[in-house]
């Protein structure tokens, strides 16, 4: 059996605010075109005014992907200030008002409005989507399920959005709350073939009820552009350390589901219910209590889920050169993620005699920090 390439390309949303008051900013005129000029396709709007995505090219390693976010990362960085605006990668914003934020004024998103109605007009929300190039359509619904095992772990690595319109949700990561209200989302079917699959979608495409599969947003799914398994379950990382990382642990588990298929082996398909408890608790409480092992039917501490993860996809990580990538997962498991940093923040300002407002302005603050970390 030929070993896929194993390529990846990551796409990161990220939100504009302003650099003095810390609030939601729309992307002023001339800030896209300005941003084209220098990355042409590598840049778009996204569904509200106030977003801006980045794609980067087809990277064959970590330290490619880690070049190329730098770069796009800061050149929106740059590119932002000339208009007295910041980026931030952060899943919500810590004290918005979804009602004030607006859609992009294009017919896509027009549309997404009239089919969503009051559903997409709280979108707002930012991910981080990770492909992996797999190029055989068989291969790619072979492993999609199995690869749904991993979902919650990834999710729980991610967490970026406790706070939602100023107050604390409770939640590791609230954006999955938002984004599980539109339809054709959260965990896929287990589907048994790629004929399969295709044939579900083409019901819905037939009916006129989506364009293509484009529509179907998935926590993982077969990439209608690209011969690709694109994750979308993550929260975007405000460090770009973190995002690079959790690309590698992506491309590491892809090439071990691989390497079980190629000795006639596989990782065990679980029920959707029993994932998505998994996929619940990571919501919940991101890296500070664990997830259900199956296998042993416990629930394990999540930095010893993490240890277990490194030792599985050693030889991948090690194969495909992001060893260190991968093993940053371990640090993030025993120091917390952004969801754990931005409480912090909040809890100090306010022991420092902020009120609330202060206090989600200093979160502001800190992930602006963190965007610009290395670049």
């Amino acid at each position: 059996m030929p070993e896929p390439a194993f390529t990846m390309g990551i796409e990161e949303e990220y939100l504009l605010v302003d650099r003095e008051s810390r609030a939601l900013a729309v992307a002023p005129e001339g800030f896209l075109d300005g941003l084209r000029t220098e990355l042409q396709l590598q840049v778009s709007p996204e569904y509200k005014q106030c977003q801006v995505e980045i794609g980067t090219r087809v990277c064959v390693d970590a330290a490619g992907a880690r070049d190329e976010l730098r770069r796009l990362r800061a050149t929106v960085s740059a590119h932002a200030a000339r208009h007295g605006l910041s980026p931030i990668a952060a899943a919500c914003h810590p004290f918005a008002d979804w009602k004030q934020a607006h859609h992009t004024d294009k017919e896509r998103y027009h549309g997404l409005e009239r089919d969503l109605a009051g559903v997409a007009r709280r979108l707002l929300i930012c991910g981080c989507h990770v492909h992996i190039g797999l190029g055989d359509d068989a291969l790619r619904a072979d492993l999609m399920p199995q690869m749904a095992y991993f979902l919650p772990h990834l999710l729980a690595l991610s967490t970026s959005s406790p706070f939602w319109q100023g107050e604390d949700t409770g939640l590791a990561s609230y954006r999955i709350s938002v984004f599980d209200n539109l339809p054709r989302t959260g965990l896929p079917p287990a589907y048994v073939s790629w004929a399969e699959y295709q044939r579900s979608v083409a019901i819905l495409v037939d009916l006129g009820i989506i364009e293509d599969s484009s529509k179907i947003w998935w926590d993982i799914r077969p990439s209608h552009s690209y011969p690709t398994l694109e994750t979308r379950i993550m929260d975007v990382s405000p460090r770009l350390e973190d995002a690079v990382a959790l690309a590698a642990v992506n491309q590491s588990l892809m090439r071990m589901l691989w390497r079980l298929r190629a000795k006639n082996q596989r990782w065990r398909v679980y029920d959707r219910f029993l994932i998505g408890e998994n996929r619940w608790r990571a919501q919940r409480y991101g890296v500070a209590e664990g997830l259900i092992d199956f296998g042993a039917n416990t629930i394990t501490p999540f930095p010893q889920l993490m240890d277990e993860l490194v030792d599985l996809v050693a030889e991948d990580a090690e194969a495909l050169g992001c060893r260190d990538e991968v093993e940053r997962v371990i640090a993030i498991a025993s120091a917390g993620t952004s969801t754990t940093r931005q409480r912090a923040v909040a809890a100090g300002a306010e022991a420092a005699g902020s009120d609330r407002n202060g206090a989600m302005t200093a979160v502001v603050d800190s992930l602006i920090e963190e965007f610009h970390e290395g670049l």
